[in-house]
């Protein structure tokens, strides 16, 4: 593990890249602390300012291009913003299944997910964790199981339907 080749990006990839591990800390954090008290509210407003810097950032940022300086990681960014934009809202509304949702599925997706995608062989972050000279194969097999844990959280976190006629808070329906 090496800092050089983060050090000697430019520095809106080292903004990006440091808001998104600190995001990714204080995120997972304020996922298993007690929640509607000061301390949530505070790590809260911390965590969705350094994802709408990971965001803003992902803009300027245009190593993989697709379609002219864009690639489709950067529709994952349009979708943060607009998902941190929701999630706050329902909080403020005492929406508070809507919001654990949204931010839980923000994490996952917006977090989790592109955070993998940044170990993939040739990424600046793949260099840093596996050093220069780890090859392509290890980056791969990381990013295989790292999407494969994913996709298991997901089916964690994402919300049952309830069958028809089951039984609710003790009561059954009429």
């Amino acid at each position: 593990m090496s800092l050089e080749p983060l050090l000697v990006a430019s520095p809106i990839i080292q903004i990006h890249a440091l808001a998104g591990m600190a995001a990714f800390a204080i995120g997972g954090v304020t996922l298993f602390l007690p929640k509607g008290n000061d301390r949530h509210r505070g790590l809260g407003r911390a965590w969705v300012a350094l994802m709408v810097v990971v965001a803003a950032s992902s803009f300027l940022i245009w190593e993989i291009r697709m379609l002219g300086p864009f690639s489709p990681i950067h529709l994952v960014s349009v979708f943060t913003l607009y998902a941190l934009y929701k999630g706050v809202g329902h909080a403020r509304a005492g929406r508070i299944g809507a919001h654990r949702r949204t931010m839980q599925s923000l994490y996952v997706v917006a977090l989790a997910v592109t955070g993998i995608f940044t170990l993939a062989p040739g990424r600046i972050m793949n260099q840093v964790v596996f050093g220069p000279g780890a090859g392509p194969s290890l980056g791969s097999l990381v990013v295989a199981g790292g999407l494969v844990l994913a996709a298991g959280g997901w089916l964690i976190l994402k919300p049952r339907r309830r069958r028809a006629g089951a039984v609710t808070r003790g009561l059954t329906k009429p």
